[in-house]
């Protein structure tokens, strides 16, 4: 997640699109109704969701301890994430980009069927800051999307709606991949997105349950999950504009999303509901060397991660 306030002066990005992701036509996702015979979403294994993290983690150590936009180790992150892609049958797309005088990259991956007029995407920045391997921020998102995508693979899903998986690039220096995305659609290719799901931090140490609450309905397919595990939720405001979502919410596309908190500090009264340290910051490490492998909560990781599986099966029957 990028910071609100930073400290540093950044580049105006200079869009360069190489790839353009095209489909259908408008339609109104989170109204449409449910598949007469509705799939049961896959548990995500927690294991194979911590194997892709492990895999980052070795990535920025050998790149000079990051994976930031321009750098070694954010395209070997995306190398790494598209292969896996690839193997699975997805169709993918790199989108080319230039920022703060570095080309970035977006990549996006199209399962193939489903009514292209009514597109269900799923997204999380795939970079790093420099400070940092970015494992929390946002090498959790990445890697439950990418989870979410292989189990669409392995379990033969074919949804109703048409499933796109996309990982942004150079989001630390102000959302430039997923603005470069969207502003590369016209306007019917943007309304064909009947909802953009985000998840942004997912895995922090002192974890809280934070749900976007921007379009209704997806709000409540995430409550409805946590609802069912006994686990109360709150409407996120730490990190309200401050990733890939806010460009789709600004292009009019229903948006939604997850987040486990950022340096912002645990209250008394959320420590009583999620457990965890009061005054203490929901990320001690956020953006610093010290977000690791070490710097994750498996049990917030596991529930959603599950979550994330849990709407995209709903959001796209």
């Amino acid at each position: 997640m990028k910071l609100l306030f930073s400290g540093r002066t950044l580049t105006a990005a200079a869009v360069a699109v190489a790839t353009l992701v095209t489909g259908g036509s408008a339609a109104g996702a989170a109204s449409a109704p449910a598949h007469p015979a509705a799939a049961a979403a896959p548990d995500i294994p927690l294991a194979n969701v911590k194997a892709h993290l492990a895999q980052l983690q070795s990535i920025a150590t050998a790149n000079g301890g990051n994976r930031a936009h321009g750098r070694a180790g954010y395209q070997a992150s995306l190398d790494y994430v598209k292969a896996k892609l690839d193997a699975a049958g997805f169709t993918t797309r790199v989108q080319r980009f230039t920022a703060s005088g570095r080309t970035g990259y977006n990549l996006i991956a199209d399962w193939p069927g489903g009514d292209a007029d009514q597109v269900v995407m799923a997204g999380s920045h795939l970079d790093s800051v420099t400070s940092g391997p970015g494992i929390n921020d946002n090498g959790s998102g990445s890697s439950a999307v990418l989870e979410t995508a292989l189990a669409v693979a392995r379990s033969g899903y074919q949804p109703g709606k048409h499933l796109r998986f996309a990982w942004w690039g150079a989001e630390e220096l102000g959302l430039v991949g997923s603005r470069s995305y969207v502003n590369s659609l016209g306007s019917a290719e943007r309304a064909k997105i009947s909802g953009y799901l985000n998840f942004d931090m997912i895995g922090s140490p002192n974890p809280g349950y934070f749900v976007y609450d921007d379009d209704p309905a997806i709000e409540q397919t995430f409550k409805d999950y946590f609802t069912g595990l006994g686990i109360a939720t709150e409407i996120e405001t730490e990190g309200d504009g401050r990733s890939d979502h806010a460009p789709f919410k600004n292009a009019g596309v229903p948006v939604g999303g997850l987040f486990s908190g950022a340096d912002y500090r645990k209250t008394s009264a959320q420590a009583a509901k999620w457990g965890g340290t009061v005054g203490q910051p929901f990320d001690r490490c956020y953006h610093s060397s010290c977000d690791t492998t070490a710097n994750i909560d498996d049990t917030a990781l596991d529930h959603n991660s599950d979550a994330i599986a849990y709407a995209v099966w709903e959001l796209s029957q």
